[in-house]
């Protein structure tokens, strides 16, 4: 039988290296691998491996044991047998996991047994075991201890808490423990529902287009840490709570943040939140839900036919073309307000997920007006004072507007024969952490102050030193970037006449009743906490009471009829 199975295995290899498309697919993907398992566990499948292993010892004395072995089985397959009988509903894959782990779980088996039976009426920590079995069985001895704890049973079993972490994080936090933050991956991490590492002061919660880039640039200008990079993560929720593992292992006065873009699946982000320390105070930024609307609608889309380098022969005019818009088939030359019914879609206002989970009186609300210019600076002051994080000191700082006009455009380099010349802002500049070997220039550039005074023309001042030595060269830049300004402005002016406003928002609103009715629904729901508590904002949001007053007065016009 051997000698046939080693020419038959011969002939396969040699077949699939010719014919690869022939090579047999994995046990595990077959369809009916999960139900093939079940023979593992058949009386005659276990008295068969006893037998084989026999026969394979018999130069060790294997035949005196098999009497014994045959018990040994006999009792095993009782033992599986009441399990599958009593746990299969707590986990429909109970089988292919025991099968991975037969030997250790029969090992722990009284142990694991009363574990489970506890928590029977507990399903999220049995899925959460049973996801992680091999874990499970490899840090028992801890799992254990935890799952049986006071500790546990108060802060996850008696809240129903849909996340229950397979460890203690209080343990995890101490660096001195052999497992802690420091060297468990993000990956398992997420695995388990381990909470994010409780090493921030303070939670910071936004939505998409109400201010949270502004937010953000003033906490740091505090000396507070964020991580604030979600957007180039997409949807990828997993990859999120990654970046902010790590980021939170790190030493500082930090912030834990959340921007709700609206694009991410709801049942990872209700794990991402319900992976935050519910007990701690919440900064929630919000914004007149027409407004943001209306600027979602005229949000920038990527270009990737734009051009940031370029040099003197450049079109000036080709150069500062460089926006995009979002429309319903795609990216355009043009915003598309049709593309309201997806915002509408893809949980555009999901608040009340975000606030469920904490404590409702810690969390502390913020419109968006109070960050814009003129109040920004005593704004940072009081939530200084009420979160305890350093005052600002430089008004300067907190009296720009972070997405103006210019947003989109920059960084641009201007290359010079082997000189770089960067156009920029001196926010986005801060932002992309340009070199300090960066001189900001302008003045020498321009015979009167830049209608947009953020603007900057930064370059290395030894390679400043050599345009001006060249002075033809020097002037044929110095006309260049007066031209490129002059073309920035006027295709700016021309970008601005095709943003919507709040009035085309409503207006839309007003002539498409599904889309309309829809809305009044959603914010009707996802608004009911802040109106509760923060009434005083709701109040101030001038186009969301236009929009209520439109809906009542359409609804009563259909009553009339």
């Amino acid at each position: 039988i051997k000698k046939q199975h080693k020419k038959e295995q011969k002939i396969y290899q040699q077949t699939i290296q010719v014919f690869p498309q022939l090579k047999y697919p994995n046990l595990e993907t077959c369809s009916d691998y999960e139900q093939a398992l079940k023979y593992k566990f058949h009386l005659s499948y276990m008295l068969g491996e006893v037998l084989i292993q026999t026969f394979q010892n018999l130069h060790k004395g294997s035949m005196f044991k098999l009497a014994k072995n045959i018990k040994k089985a006999n009792k095993e397959f009782k033992i599986f047998k009441e399990i599958f009988n009593n746990f299969a509903k707590l986990s429909p894959n109970i089988i292919k996991i025991i099968s991975k782990n037969k030997q250790a779980f029969l090992k722990e088996l009284p142990r694991i047994q009363n574990i489970l039976k506890i928590h029977q009426d507990y399903q999220p920590i049995l899925d959460n075991i049973f996801h992680n079995f091999n874990y499970f069985i490899q840090k028992f001895n801890l799992i254990e201890e935890w799952l049986l704890s006071n500790d546990f049973n108060e802060k996850y079993k008696k809240e129903n808490h849909p996340y229950p972490s397979l460890l203690d994080p209080k343990k995890l936090n101490d660096e001195k423990e052999k497992i802690n933050y420091k060297n468990i991956p993000a990956e398992l991490a997420w695995e388990i529902n381990l909470p994010l590492p409780d090493n921030y002061e303070f939670v910071f919660l936004s939505a998409g287009v109400s201010g949270h880039a502004a937010m953000v640039k003033f906490l740091e200008d505090c000396n507070c840490r964020l991580f604030s990079k979600y957007s180039h993560r997409g949807n990828n929720i997993f990859g999120a709570y990654c970046d902010q593992y790590a980021f939170l292992n790190k030493k500082g006065f930090n912030i834990l943040t959340f921007f709700e873009y609206g694009i991410v699946d709801y049942k990872l982000k209700s794990k991402f939140i319900g992976l935050f320390n519910s007990k701690k105070r919440v900064l929630f930024l919000v914004r007149d839900p027409i407004e943001r609307l209306k600027s979602r609608i005229n949000h920038i889309a990527p270009n990737k036919f734009a051009i940031y380098d370029f040099n003197l022969n450049s079109n000036v005019k080709e150069i500062v073309n460089v926006k995009k818009y979002y429309s319903k088939n795609g990216i355009n030359d043009f915003p598309d307000i049709n593309i309201l019914e997806n915002l509408l879609t893809f949980n555009f206002f999901c608040y009340k997920l975000l606030i469920d989970f904490f404590r409702k009186s810690h969390i502390f609300y913020i419109d968006m007006e109070e960050i814009k210019p003129a109040k920004a600076f005593d704004t940072m002051c009081v939530l200084a004072d009420k979160f305890g994080f350093k005052r600002p000191v430089d008004k300067i700082n907190f009296s720009h507007i972070v997405f103006d006009d210019t947003i989109g455009y920059f960084p641009m380099r201007l290359h010079v024969e082997d000189m770089i010349i960067i156009i920029t802002t001196l926010l986005r500049a801060k932002q992309m952490r340009q070199s300090k070997e960066y001189i900001n220039f302008t003045k020498e550039f321009f015979d009167k102050p830049l209608k947009y005074e953020n603007l900057g023309i930064f370059l290395k001042p030894q390679e400043f030193g050599r345009l001006k030595q060249d002075s033809k060269l020097f002037d044929v830049t110095k006309r260049y970037l007066n031209n490129f300004i002059e073309a920035l402005e006027e295709r700016i002016d021309l970008e601005k006449a095709k943003l919507f406003k709040e009035k085309d928002v409503l207006n839309y609103l007003k002539e498409n009743k599904e889309l309309r009715v829809k809305l009044k629904n959603i914010l009707d729901k996802e608004l009911v906490h802040i109106k509760q508590h923060r009434p005083d904002i709701v109040a101030s949001w001038k186009y969301y009471q236009e929009f209520e007053k439109m809906c009542k007065e359409l609804d009563q016009e259909l009553t009339l009829e």
